[in-house]
């Protein structure tokens, strides 16, 4: 069974080359594929130093159209969503995602961070359905809809369609992970802005 890491990146040159180090050496990945969404620095290029399939999308289609364009760009069975601002990504991680859908234990993993940051802690403890890190079976990618105009409402747009069709779903844990918050990447009104841009295309997609 052919397995796909995807990347989606908008201007993550100084977090991603940390995830890709992990992904580019696990032995459980047939592929690693970076989608660079109109990146205005060099995400790009530093991918490219890992030597990895990257996409380079002209403009910022948002983080659903840029899985659905890495997910069209490979025919892997099982396709591994890592966002590119992780903080402490292990290869055991990596392989914890894709073991209940490669296993055929479910058609969908998602993972939850524990014990890494507070902030990025409480969040997915209130809600794990919004989490980026998930291993999902082609049948199930060929089947959602609305994929690519969901922006940062993807995750509902997985989590309410798995509901809908009553997809198994394994929950993964993953120990001592979180993120490189927005307002320590752009700055703290930047930053503001950005996490509020993003909660409302959530809500968005739950309404």
């Amino acid at each position: 069974m052919k397995t796909a890491a995807i990347v989606p990146a908008y201007n993550e040159e100084e977090n991603i080359g940390a995830v890709l180090s992990v992904l580019t050496a696990c032995e459980c990945l047939d592929e690693v594929i970076v989608v660079s969404d109109g990146s205005e620095d060099n995400t790009a290029e530093v991918a490219r130093d890992f030597g990895v399939r990257v996409v380079e999308l002209p403009v910022n289609v948002g983080k659903g159209g840029a899985m659905k364009a890495g997910f069209v760009s490979t025919d892997a069975d099982v396709i591994l969503f890592i966002d590119a601002d992780l903080i402490g990504l292990t290869d055991e991680h990596v392989r914890d995602l894709l073991h209940p859908v490669v296993s055929g234990e479910a058609l969908m993993s998602v993972g939850v961070f524990e014990e890494g940051r507070l902030a990025t802690d409480l969040a997915q403890k209130v809600a794990p359905f919004l989490s980026g890190q998930r291993a999902v079976h082609r049948s199930v990618m060929e089947e959602l809809p609305d994929l690519a105009d969901s922006r940062y409402g993807v995750e509902m747009v997985f989590s309410r369609y798995a509901e809908k069709h009553r997809i198994p779903v394994a929950k993964v844990h993953l120990r001592n992970m979180a993120h490189v918050m927005k307002e320590e990447k752009m700055g703290l009104l930047k930053g503001f802005a950005a996490r509020m841009r993003m909660y409302w295309e959530i809500l968005r997609a739950i309404r």
